[in-house]
């Protein structure tokens, strides 16, 4: 599997778990937000870890560690997923998944094969804005729809999370992911923050704190639980 980054210790990836990231490269998606552009665009750039490495770390914190947390860019991408997860769950870990819903039959293949026990799946934004916010003209939802009617009536925890743009999302749109993900156990606002690695500097921002709350407040009518990370 292509891995370009290893973060040994996390307590914030994996809710309630100390985890291991493990970082693969490439993205289906092009959202000008996003904050690992160089994994996104140029993955080949990034310097590369061999499995050997990983799995060498992961035995030797196989008592101190509870779980991986595998994202990207999109993990789903990577062929040999399966195998790279199985062989992680051989040692004992927990494993959570990142994933932006593009790819469902993976998706359910791994929730199939016991593969999973934690999901995250990015809601971008509502289906009518989908193509601007991931950047990708004319792009169709009907994958990530079915992605999240998956994890809808799967059985493990997972959440759905989106990071909130002043410039991408609205009252309007929030309304309408409510709509679409109605039902959800967990859903998270997530207000973007700048860094040096996002791929459009300087263009976007996260929303007024007033606004987040009554988004929250609009969303928690269809949705079983509504959070926002990262409040100041």
């Amino acid at each position: 599997m292509q891995i370009h980054g290893l973060q040994k210790l996390t307590l914030l990836d994996y809710p309630g778990h100390m985890a291991a990231t493990v970082f693969t490269g490439g993205c289906n998606f092009r959202c000008p937000y996003c904050h690992n552009s160089e994994l996104v665009l140029a993955p080949e750039k990034v310097p590369m870890l061999s499995e050997e490495e990983v799995f060498k770390f992961l035995k030797t914190r196989a008592k101190v560690l509870e779980a991986v947390a595998i994202t990207g860019g999109e993990p789903t991408l990577q062929p040999d997923l399966p195998e790279f997860i199985a062989k992680v769950r051989e040692l004992g870990y927990r494993i959570k998944l990142d994933t932006n819903g593009q790819s469902p039959s993976v998706l359910a293949k791994l929730l199939q094969n016991n593969l999973v026990d934690y999901v995250a799946m990015d809601i971008k934004n509502c289906r009518e804005r989908y193509a601007e916010t991931i950047g990708i003209p004319g792009f169709q939802t009907a994958a990530v729809e079915e992605s999240v009617n998956i994890l809808n009536s799967c059985s493990i925890n997972y959440e759905f999370r989106t990071t909130v743009c002043k410039e991408l999302h609205d009252e309007d749109s929030m309304h309408k992911i409510g709509e679409w993900i109605a039902g959800a156990r967990h859903y998270y606002l997530q207000p973007f923050r700048e860094s040096d690695q996002v791929m459009q500097k300087g263009v976007f921002h996260a929303p007024e704190r007033e606004d987040l709350i009554k988004w929250k407040e609009l969303l928690v009518k269809t949705i079983v639980a509504v959070d926002i990370r990262g409040l100041d």
